[in-house]
């Protein structure tokens, strides 16, 4: 026999203490957990957990300065500095006229064990310095002293919670004070009678101006961090860009070039069947073929190397600037202020249009930085005409001190420039200044030597 259920009946109930439907918690119920959960991950979990200290940065501008010895010496300036700290809180906590030496040695032990367990268990370090309290108080008990701290766990607990604090997060810093203010109230509410007052305040308030002190520097320190990294990605994208946009420049410049030729030789191509009288057929149709051949390597080229044009880029009119143009740059630059001078030497010859244009762009974008970087100064411009290829020097001397103008600052997109052209001819380059303070630049772009036949 099946049972049936009636469509509109009420669904059986739970009986009493059964399982209940899901509720939402309030944001102050998922505040409370969150909160415990962050107590439970920094003081709680793996808090004996080994974590040497490390070693002191030596790149700072001090430490450079320092030998290597002193350098050595000063990369362990954190450690020395928590065990005079250590010392400090040992000899408060034994300097006592009331006790005898024996308690003043177990009191200083108390006070320095935790200050020192800073260096490799600091979470840990801070709940010795906890335990260590109460115990010192028993020990060392004193009714003319403070309670619940006595003069060694004050200093002790302070440069512990100080350290730790540097050593970790605000957060953990934060949960520190918090447990040290609630083992000060619960110690001053059962054992406040017959003591001169509490210095759960005290402790309180230093310790508060120190944590506080210590966020702010892990506040600077994680923005300074954050400033290098956005410069270091600033710089990239820079050099990243620059290198782009002067390889769009040459790759423009070199489209000019090539497509030049190849219309000459296309337009060679169809008008030499006409220079000779009955030309075979063999050879009208290889001229055609190579006016074929021409065009489309030039459509294609046009093709290919367009996508880096500018919309609003228009090819030059006039013809593109060769070292025979150089003397028309050097007068440019010399009414502009700079005093140069032009050496060549070698047998002056003609190369190859792409390496006339770069050695051009080169020189060109090498004065301009005298210019921008060394105003006043004289500069020579050294062209060599050596066996396999083209030599370039050009060199600046220093500012002088009485120059009216002042440096005007660049982001280095000419040398990037420079070193883009030499590298697309298989060149080679340097550029870096000289003793007497000023700078060089030194080019060598290699030439293929023509054949006899063509000489």
């Amino acid at each position: 026999m099946t049972e049936t259920t009636h469509p509109h009946a009420t669904p059986p109930q739970p009986p009493d203490g059964a399982f209940e439907p899901y509720k939402p918690r309030s944001p102050e119920f998922r505040a409370a957990m969150d909160a415990l959960r962050g107590l439970r991950q920094d003081l709680l979990q793996d808090a004996f957990a080994y974590r040497p200290l490390p070693r002191a940065s030596t790149d700072g501008p001090f430490a450079r300065r320092l030998p290597a010895r002193l350098r050595e010496y000063a990369a362990r300036a954190p450690h020395a500095l928590i065990g005079a700290a250590g010392l400090l809180a040992m000899f408060i906590a034994s300097n006592s006229a009331v006790n005898g030496a024996t308690v003043n040695l177990v009191l200083g032990l108390l006070a320095l064990v935790p200050v020192l367990l800073t260096m490799v268990r600091p979470v840990g370090a801070f709940w010795v310095s906890m335990a260590a309290t109460p115990v010192a108080a028993v020990v060392g008990s004193d009714w003319g002293s403070p309670w619940p701290w006595l003069d060694g766990s004050f200093a002790c607990h302070l440069f512990v919670l100080t350290v730790v604090a540097i050593r970790t997060r605000p957060r953990t810093a934060a949960w520190m004070w918090l447990l040290t203010a609630l083992y000060g109230a619960m110690a001053q509410a059962v054992h406040s009678g017959g003591y001169y007052g509490s210095d759960t305040a005290t402790l309180l308030f230093l310790s508060a101006l120190s944590l506080l002190g210590v966020t702010v520097w892990h506040i600077r320190s994680a923005a300074r961090r954050e400033m290098t990294v956005q410069r270091t990605v600033t710089a990239h994208e820079r050099s990243r860009r620059t290198l782009l946009e002067e390889r769009t420049t040459i790759a423009r410049e070199l489209h000019d070039v090539v497509a030049h030729h190849m219309s000459v030789v296309a337009i060679q191509a169809e008008a030499a069947p006409y220079r000779v009288e009955n030309p075979p057929p063999e050879l009208e149709k290889a001229f055609v073929t190579i006016r074929e051949n021409a065009v489309a390597a030039l459509t294609e080229l046009r093709r290919v190397l367009g996508v880096v044009r500018a919309e609003d880029y228009e090819a030059p009119d006039a013809p593109q600037p060769t070292l025979a143009d150089l003397d028309g740059l050097l007068a440019n630059v010399r009414e502009a202020g700079l005093d140069v001078e032009k050496t060549m030497t070698g047998k002056v010859r003609e190369l190859p249009q792409g390496v006339e244009l770069s050695a051009y762009r080169i020189v060109q974008e090498a004065l301009s930085n005298t210019l921008r970087h060394a105003p006043g100064a004289a500069a020579r411009v050294e062209v060599a005409y050596v066996l396999g290829g083209l030599g370039l020097r050009v060199v600046n001397d220093p500012p002088p001190r009485t120059a009216l103008l002042k440096p005007s600052p660049g982001a280095g997109h000419g040398i990037t420039g420079m070193r883009e052209r030499v590298s697309m001819l298989n060149g080679e380059m340097t550029a870096a200044g000289t003793a007497e303070g000023g700078y060089e630049v030194t080019v060598f772009l290699p030439v293929a030597a023509a054949p006899e036949g063509d000489a």
